[in-house]
């Protein structure tokens, strides 16, 4: 299956990396002495071409869908609560409001593909794409119709946000069923046994742990596994917040933005992004590792170092506005920092 609309995301030119590496070792410290915030100073400026990066209006999305595999008993919450959460983020009282607040991040909440209707609310964009996602244990959860549209529309969204002026955009998301979603999915691009893929979600016990990890293999032996395909696995096991956010993150790295990428759903829709588009990778900034049982294993396999270890699993793009302090501060120390030279400090003699 190949993606209708062209996307081509180019490779940051590395060109400035050296000139952007003397200007940190040239900072009044020993050098590496600011680990991975000088790592994450150089892949900004690298990203953005040049050796005094900004960051301008950060926004973080909050894709919101729902899914059928919810039939399946996969999950202890109801399907409503998805319904309910996006009214709670409208009404600014979720803990992603409290982070975006405090850190002076704009926030959207896009109806991917909630059941139900939403009134007209700021701060919500309709984009819904349908009345949830089918049960993949039954059959595919979409079309390859509405795969396509839910990723043209994440990538328009994302195109909207930088016109606007951003460079800095943050993916969360909210969809009850969506860990189970997100496990099918890395199970069969990452070529791993559903048990080193799944956790526990909102709250799994044993029993439950083990029923969702049987309805995943189940769905795989009903469909097989076509990892070189991602967007036929997409269509297969994604959710419409899933495939939404995999255009959005590939339509902001098109774009030369910087990524934050939340917790285990969003890193599962990058996972997806970079088979498509490997490039997107050097766009991305891991925000934090989830306690999501399998997120430490999908971070190695995209080779990637987090920022936070809080033991957070919340999803709602909470790990991205968590981290962005992070990212204000290399960019901070880059930009503001002195130089031995211009502090008159006395570089080290060897």
């Amino acid at each position: 299956m190949a993606l209708d609309s062209k996307i081509h995301i180019h490779h940051p030119d590395q060109a400035l990396l050296g000139a952007l590496r003397a200007k940190v070792d040239g900072k009044t410290k020993p050098l590496g002495a600011l680990g991975k915030l000088e790592t994450l100073a150089l892949k900004i400026g690298v990203v953005q071409q040049t050796l005094q990066p900004q960051l301008v209006r950060p926004v973080i999305l909050v894709f919101a869908g729902d899914h059928g595999v919810v039939a399946e008993g996969v999950t202890p919450y109801p399907q409503e609560v998805t319904y309910q959460m996006v009214l709670n983020f409208l009404g600014g009282g979720a803990a992603i409001n409290v982070f975006a607040r405090q850190h002076g991040i704009a926030l959207r909440v896009v109806d991917a593909g909630v059941k139900g209707e939403f009134p007209a609310r700021d701060g919500l964009v309709a984009a819904k794409v349908g009345q949830g996602t089918e049960s993949f244990l039954r059959g595919p959860a979409m079309t390859y119709d509405q795969c396509a549209e839910a990723i043209r529309r994440g990538r328009e969204l994302t195109a909207a946000e930088i016109e606007a002026g951003s460079n800095v955009l943050g993916f969360g998301e909210m969809g009850i069923g969506n860990t189970t979603s997100a496990a099918a999915l890395m199970s069969v691009l990452c070529d791993m046994s559903p048990a080193d893929c799944v956790g526990r979600g909102t709250g799994l016990d044993d029993a439950g742990l083990l029923r969702k990890q049987s309805v995943i293999e189940q769905a795989l032996a009903l469909h097989g596994r076509h990892p070189a395909d991602p967007l036929h696995t997409l269509m297969t096991f994604g959710g419409f917040e899933i495939a939404m956010m995999v255009g959005a993150m590939l339509g902001a790295a098109e774009k030369r933005a910087l990524l934050l990428i939340d917790g285990f759903i969003a890193t599962t829709a990058l996972l997806v992004a970079a088979r498509l588009q490997p490039a997107i990778l050097e766009y991305s900034v891991f925000a934090h590792r989830s306690g999501e049982a399998g997120h430490t294993r999908l971070l190695a396999e995209l080779h990637a170092q987090p920022l936070l270890d809080l033991g957070m699993r919340l999803g709602e793009g909470t790990g991205a506005a968590m981290a962005y302090p992070i990212v204000q501060a290399a960019v901070g120390f880059l930009n503001e920092m002195a130089s031995f030279e211009s502090a008159g400090v006395s570089e080290r003699q060897d």
